[in-house]
Order: C-alpha cells, then sequence, then structure tokens
C-alpha cells in the first residue's frame, strides 16, 4: 500500500497594516480551498482583525490557524500596543512623527527571532512573507524553506519599479517636473520626478530607504513572487515581468473574491461601526452606477481644510455619495461646510463621518478617480487612467507621504463629474465591467488565476518532496 502524501503546510506573514493584513488573509484562504493548510503569523493586537474569518473558514472545511508573535513595541520605543501602522496615524497627520514611523519599522525587524523559533518548530513547506520583511528569505533559508514574497502591487507596478531601478531615467532630467520614458516598460509610460517614491526621488540614503533597497535583493534570492492581480488586466505586464524581466511569479487574484458572502467580506479588518442594512438599503434605493464612493484607506489622513475642499466638491458635483472619514475627525465644525450634513440629507446623499466602514469599499468592474497619495500609487493611477482607460486623475502632481497633495475643490468637482456624467463615463464604465467579468472568471475553474496557483501548489510540492530525499 502507497503512503498518504502529506499536506501541504503554508505560513503566512502579513505585515502590520491593514492594507496588507487582509489581502494576505485572503489569499491564505484562497489557498486553503485547494486543500492546503495555512498558518497566518501575527501579532496579538492584530490577531483580532481576522479571528473570525478564520473561524469561519474553518467551519467550512477550510484548515486555517493562527500562530501568535509578540510584538516588541516597548523595545522599540513605542506606545504599548502599538501594533498596527495604523495605530502610528491617529490625528492630524501634519504633526505625525517619522520617528514613530521609523521605530515601528525597527521593531518589525525584531520580528526576524520569533519567526525563526515558529519556522524551527514547525517546518512549513513555504513561507509567504511581506515585502517589508525583506530577512525573511534567509529566514526561511536556515530551515531549507522556500519564501515567496507578497507586494500587494499588480505586474504593472512591479514593472515599473524594476525598469526605474535598472535604468534610472529619473536622473537624465534636469528638474522634478519634468515628464521623462520609462526604459524598458511597455506601452511609453511617462513620470516625473515628482511622482516618485521616496526611494527613486532621495539620493540619501535613510533606514527606510534601505530597507526597501534589502527588500529588492532579498526578492531577487526568493522562490519567487506571488502577485494579487490576473494575467487578463495587465497581459503585456505580466509578460515583461516573468518573460523580459526574468522574475519568477504566479498571478493568485483578485483574492478578495475568494469572499463569496456578505458576512465574509463583513468579517475580515475592523468591525463595521455602523448600521451595514442601512447602508445598503440606501444604496440599493440608488439607481445603478450612480452612487460614488469615497475612501483613502486606513493609513492616509487629510488635514480639515484637505477635508473641507473634498466636502466643498463634492457637493457642488451634484452626484450621490458615500464618503468614508477616518474616526478621529471628530469635531465637524473644523473640516465641513457650515449646514453641510442637513444639505446633503434634503438631497438623499450619504455621508458616513467619525466611523471606519468595513464592509463597503471599490470592488472590480467599477471606474475610478485616482489621487494617488504615496509609494507606488503614482504608477497604479498610471495603469487605470492611461493603460486600462477605466479612471480619471483628480490632478495631483506630487507624492507627499501618507498626507497627499493638496486639492482644490474645483478638481474635485471636475474628477466626479467626469468619471460619473462625462462625455467618456459611459465607455469608461463599460470597460470596467468588462474587466471585473473577467477578473471572476480568473479565479474560477480553468481561469488564468485558478490555473497559476494549481501550478505554483504543483511546484511547492515537488520542491518538499525533492527536499525530503536529499535531506
Amino acid at each position: 500500500m502507497g503512503s498518504e502524501i502529506p499536506q501541504l503546510h503554508i505560513f503566512f506573514f502579513p505585515f502590520m497594516a491593514h492594507g496588507h493584513i487582509i489581502p494576505t488573509v485572503d489569499m491564505a484562504k484562497l489557498f486553503g480551498t485547494r486543500g492546503v493548510k495555512t498558518s497566518i503569523i501575527t501579532t496579538p493586537a492584530n490577531a483580532s482583525l481576522f479571528s473570525n474569518t478564520i473561524q469561519r473558514s474553518n467551519d467550512l472545511g477550510i484548515e486555517m490557524d493562527l500562530k501568535i508573535i509578540k510584538f516588541p513595541y516597548a523595545e522599540a520605543g513605542l506606545p504599548e500596543g502599538c501594533e498596527n501602522v495604523d495605530a502610528l496615524t491617529n490625528g492630524d497627520k501634519s504633526k505625525a512623527s517619522m520617528e514613530m514611523i521609523i521605530k515601528f519599522f525597527k521593531a518589525a525587524v525584531m520580528l526576524q527571532e520569533p519567526l525563526e523559533q515558529l519556522l524551527r518548530n514547525c517546518r512549513p513547506d513555504c513561507l509567504v512573507a511581506d515585502m517589508f520583511f525583506p530577512w525573511a528569505t534567509d529566514a526561511a533559508a536556515k530551515f531549507r524553506i522556500p519564501r515567496l514574497v507578497f507586494h500587494g502591487n499588480g505586474f504593472f507596478s512591479l514593472c515599473t519599479s524594476a525598469c526605474m531601478t535598472m535604468y534610472e531615467p529619473q536622473k537624465q532630467v534636469s528638474s522634478d517636473s519634468e515628464p521623462f520614458l520609462v526604459p524598458g516598460l511597455p506601452g511609453d509610460i511617462k513620470l516625473t520626478r515628482k511622482q516618485l517614491p521616496d526611494m527613486m526621488r532621495l539620493n540619501e540614503g535613510t533606514d527606510f530607504t534601505r530597507m526597501l533597497k534589502a527588500s529588492k535583493e532579498a526578492e531577487l534570492k526568493s522562490f519567487g513572487v506571488v502577485v494579487n492581480s490576473f494575467y487578463e488586466l495587465e497581459p503585456a505586464y505580466a509578460d515583461c515581468y516573468r518573460n523580459v524581466l526574468g522574475r519568477r511569479a504566479w498571478n493568485v487574484g483578485p483574492v478578495s473574491l475568494c469572499n463569496g458572502s456578505f458576512e465574509d467580506k463583513a468579517s475580515r479588518g475592523k468591525q463595521a461601526t455602523i448600521d451595514e442594512n442601512e447602508c445598503l438599503k440606501w444604496l440599493n434605493s440608488k439607481k445603478p452606477d450612480s452612487v460614488v464612493y469615497i475612501c483613502f484607506g486606513s493609513v492616509a489622513n487629510f488635514n480639515s481644510d484637505q477635508l473641507m475642499e473634498i466636502a466643498m466638491g463634492l457637493e457642488a458635483s451634484g452626484q450621490d455619495f458615500i464618503w468614508v472619514v477616518r474616526k478621529d475627525k471628530k469635531d465637524e465644525e473644523d473640516w465641513l461646510p457650515e449646514g453641510f450634513k442637513k444639505r446633503m440629507a434634503g438631497k438623499g446623499r450619504k455621508r458616513i463621518d467619525n466611523k471606519r466602514m468595513g464592509t463597503a469599499r471599490l470592488t472590480a468592474g467599477l471606474p475610478m478617480v485616482t489621487w494617488p497619495v504615496s509609494a507606488e500609487q503614482p504608477f497604479n493611477e498610471k495603469l487605470v487612467t492611461e493603460v486600462l482607460k477605466i479612471g480619471v486623475s483628480v490632478g495631483v502632481q506630487e507624492c507627499v507621504i501618507l498626507v497627499g497633495e493638496f486639492v482644490k475643490w474645483e478638481a474635485i468637482e471636475k474628477a466626479v463629474k467626469e468619471i460619473m456624467v462625462g462625455d467618456k463615463a459611459g465607455e469608461m464604465r463599460c470597460r470596467a465591467k468588462a474587466l471585473g467579468e473577467m477578473a471572476r472568471r480568473a479565479i474560477e475553474k480553468e481561469g488564468s488565476s485558478y490555473s497559476d496557483l494549481n501550478s505554483l501548489i504543483e511546484e511547492l510540492s515537488s520542491s518538499r518532496d525533492s527536499s525530503k530525499r536529499t535531506s
């Protein structure tokens, strides 16, 4: 009788920020639906963000569990319980200290020892670790465990970053606002130095830029990259990344589509502090494609003046909207025009303020107004507005880390109108809906992401078996 093939066991280690944790947990769940045992490594304060997801998955027969490691906030000089990037961004960002962010990343480096202890004790077959843990490649190698990198970015952004690093075209222009062509990148994409992440824009080395450089070097030594995208979205850039740049990568997305029910989606991340049913009832009372959803994620935090401009722009646009505002914005008199709430209620619009909304989010199949704030977001804007042609830029010319360039209400009004009722709004909506359908097909049986995930699982299984034969 032949022995039973042991179940593949994969560790997932997301960076401690909502925008990294949620897709990583979704990805772990996706692997779990293929019979892989998955464990998510996190810290005590972050565990509560997805414990419900794990319980719901286990109830459905998907084998997922948690591995808790202590976050060294005291050793790094951080306040007690400060275990998530979101905890660093409360209050007015103009008063925020970059020193806190640096301390947080230093604390993240201290997680190497407890991670290695877990790897030593559990011996998983693979470690999927966030890009912000460059040391994870070497940590996994100590135990002959393959490490996969998760960026959270698509192929367009990965290719743009790689080409910028290789050719450094930003050094060939005479000013920060002079456009330059990105060499080696399909599509004749132009950028300016103002639009680049700090790592590419700044000449001097900082702890953060050195960490990002180490991340790129660690990626080249890793088993490969898992990408939250699907081939049909950006085929030229998937081919460029794998065939021209020679990187090993697998499409596995959109990973969020592994959540089929309302309850699955609502249980991820922070729990909603509003009545979701009330919000959905209001949405269902509106005509299809008639409501604008405004949300800048969990990190970007605009000051009161910018929020005032957003409110004025939304009102001037005349469109129905849902606007999610961080709950630390308490004194509405400072950031809302006088009488705004009353006028919006009278016109049947919906504003959700001072709360986090856990269920409504921009999903595949909808056109977008783009407002890049930091990191690779200007690259994503180029993909949305110039390559896919499903979005309109609000006009930001420079990345200002975590806060964003100040934008006047007139620009906001113009962009919202253009995306909703402009001459090209219908065309953009049709293209976006077509891409949404492609996304759903990609994760279905025999779809591009479905097949890529199967190939990755098979390769990891072969790698494990080969390693055991030679050990």
